[in-house]
């Protein structure tokens, strides 16, 4: 039996205006994220602006999302690093905090080789009792952790229990997915690509776009994952202009903006990240949200 099965949400972060988290806010996002269906809850990953994020703030943040889930729903905490002894310190803190399980991304900049990943991850593991769920995304790292270094990982480390894959490469999802060990959860980490990770035998989805329509990403993802698959791609082709418009420009800069356009959340990001730089774009994107959210309050979807 895999652990991981369905929608985790990778929250955003609010903010307000004058620049500190807006926990009122995250309470709110939650609620209606467990209301929804959502199958666990994922704190201080990209989508979360994790990188701007002060050591006490993300350890706060993690707490709170802990505290407002009420074990309701797993928790699962990116506490990765390019610096192993942080992602180890961050860790080890949302262990003591109460996590389900941890996220830990490639170290980025760093560009490790092979070995370096290796060790990075297997001390990162060694370090805490919760599961460990690793994210490769090379377009964000420059690194891209191999299906080999990820099955020796999966054998030395039985606390490594799932892969969020990000690479954009069927190819080595599939074989991620044809090798692993029974009970290796792989859940993809494009919402594009999560009917077809689960058409090749995936898990599920850490999602972006669940942060605005919960309920929705659910059905779709179950409906997959039972079988009915004609259910599912209805629902993929109703979202699929939303997935486009959600990397219009830097993730989390859309899909925060979609929040705010909704009253979840106000437009502010900290830099280096900013408010949506092309007008057509962000109205396009406005668009798309006005046209789903139409439908659903017709009772289309």
């Amino acid at each position: 039996m895999r652990r991981f099965r369905g929608v985790y949400t990778a929250l955003i972060t609010p903010f307000m205006e004058i620049g500190n988290v807006d926990y009122h806010a995250l309470e709110r996002i939650i609620e209606f994220q467990i209301e929804g269906g959502i199958d666990g809850l994922v704190p201080c990953g990209t989508t979360g602006e994790s990188p701007t994020l002060s050591h006490e703030e993300h350890d706060r943040v993690i707490a709170k999302t802990i505290q407002y889930a009420r074990g309701r729903v797993p928790v699962i905490a990116g506490t990765g690093s390019n610096a192993t002894s942080e992602a180890i310190r961050l860790s080890q803190h949302a262990e003591d905090a109460g996590v389900d399980a941890i996220l830990l991304v490639n170290p980025y900049y760093n560009k490790p080789t092979q070995k370096g990943l290796f060790l990075h991850f297997k001390a990162i593991a060694d370090s805490v009792h919760v599961p460990c769920v690793l994210y490769n995304i090379k377009g964000r790292t420059g690194v891209n952790l191999e299906t080999g270094t990820l099955r020796r990982l999966e054998e030395e480390c039985p606390n490594i229990v799932a892969v969020k894959e990000a690479s954009g490469d069927l190819d080595q999802m599939s074989d991620v997915i044809s090798t692993r060990k029974d009970g290796f959860s792989v859940l993809s980490g494009d919402d594009n690509l999560a009917l077809e990770l689960i058409r090749r035998g995936g898990d599920g989805v850490i999602s972006v776009a669940s942060n605005l329509f919960p309920r929705q990403m659910h059905e779709m993802i179950h409906a997959a994952l039972d079988g009915r698959m004609d259910e599912a791609e209805r629902l993929n082709a109703w979202f699929a202009p939303f997935f486009k418009a959600c990397f219009y420009e830097t993730n989390p800069i859309p899909i925060k903006t979609a929040m705010a356009h909704m009253g979840w959340c106000s437009d502010i990001f900290r830099l280096p990240l900013t408010t949506m730089e092309s007008e057509e774009k962000k109205a396009s994107l406005l668009s798309v949200i006005d046209a789903m959210d139409k439908d659903m309050m017709e009772g289309r979807i």
